[in-house]
């Protein structure tokens, strides 16, 4: 199977960290500020949220969002020379969407203009692992139907949950002083509240999107490989769930994450790894031109590319795209290799390593080949 398109669309606001930190609720103390920066994103493209002007409920609009995921999708088919006549199978992967059901897919194929009868499929919570799935399900029905083209819409829009939970925080404590909180209560209020302060600085949004054929030219699909849940508490380390509140009709977002991340991603992506080129895996990693690393934050990519020894140049863009979008959940995958394909970083023979890895927990990995 071939990726034989792929494009990206990002929100016109951009928001560089300092700017965001004098937006941001409360003050920022100096020990969160250095957290901030740790994170290794300069700026990030953010979808605007109206903000309700008073207590009663508000629904969000999900506009912007159809609106980035139809410009992403447009862009692949136009760059391809196709038309929505051309493409036989949607699959949208996403986290966030203000609509819980139906899916965003039922939205997107009408805005975008294909026929009702299009087979679709919603992809929905796989987070990092958004895209080898989507992949997955590309494939299968390519083996059926091999003369068919299919459209992979990736959103890693998710700032209806990290914008949103911040507004209203009076005050962040450093994480040294909240170690040493005894009241276990008091202490899991103030770290929820950092957690909230970090998703708010680590991520951003963009769409991203792919055209998968059975042959042609383009990055060559060869081999995936997925894991997830080794220990069955391993899914608690990362995740996003609402919350009941005690009144009617009213709900709280709670999300989590673990100081464990980094090394899971490195234990899981291990074993992925492993998983995928079997005894071939020390030329493999050695010979791989490029590696496309989920943007996690800059100490996990450093943690990453250590334990594999990998130079620099080869996970460049993983950087670049961190750095100037952020983290974008399963989007940021297909931004990495837009970019690597795009600026010609590939010739043709060479192989790509595409890792990701988190909420789930899980990692997935795949070998992928530039034949163009």
């Amino acid at each position: 199977m071939q990726i034989s398109q792929l494009s990206t669309a990002i929100p016109k606001n951009e928001y560089s960290t300092e700017e965001l930190q004098t937006r941001f609720p409360c003050q920022i103390p100096e020990g969160v500020k250095q957290n901030i920066l740790n994170l290794g994103v300069s700026k990030r493209h953010l979808i605007n949220h109206t903000q309700p002007q008073s207590k009663s409920e508000t629904l969000l609009d999900e506009t912007d969002l159809v609106n980035l995921c139809s410009e992403a999708c447009w862009k692949a088919i136009k760059k391809a020379g196709l038309s929505i006549r051309d493409i036989n199978f949607f699959v949208v992967a996403y986290d966030v969407n203000p609509i819980l059901c139906p899916g965003l897919s039922q939205r997107l194929i009408r805005e975008i203009g294909f026929s009702p009868y299009i087979k679709h499929i919603n992809i929905k919570g796989m987070a990092c692992g958004a895209l080898t799935s989507a992949l997955r399900l590309a494939e299968s029905h390519l083996a059926t139907y091999p003369k068919d083209q299919v459209l992979i819409c990736v959103s890693g829009v998710n700032s209806y949950w990290f914008y949103n939970q911040v507004q209203g925080i009076k005050d962040v404590m450093e994480i040294d002083k909240i170690n040493l909180i005894r009241d276990a209560r008091r202490r899991h209020a103030e770290l929820r509240k950092w957690i909230a302060a970090m998703e708010f600085f680590l991520f951003g949004d963009g769409v991203a999107s792919a055209i998968t054929t059975k042959n042609g030219e383009g990055l060559s699909v060869k081999r995936i490989a997925e894991i997830t849940n080794l220990n069955k508490k391993n899914h608690s380390a990362g995740y996003a769930r609402l919350a009941a509140l005690n009144e009617p009709f009213k709900f709280g977002f709670y999300s989590h994450l673990d100081k464990e991340i980094p090394n899971l991603g490195i234990k899981y992506s291990s074993i992925a790894l492993k998983k995928l080129v079997g005894k071939n895996a020390k030329t493999t990693i050695k010979t791989a031109k490029k590696w496309a690393i989920h943007t996690g934050s800059e100490k996990i990519l450093n943690a990453i590319a250590r334990h594999y020894q990998i130079p620099l140049e080869k996970i460049k863009e993983s950087h670049d795209i961190l750095r100037e979008y952020g983290n974008l959940a399963g989007a940021s995958l297909p931004f990495i290799l837009e970019k690597t394909v795009s600026e010609n970083k590939l010739s043709k023979g060479d192989t790509v390593l595409m890792l990701g890895y988190g909420w789930g927990f899980s990692a997935s990995t795949a070998l992928l080949e530039f034949n163009k």
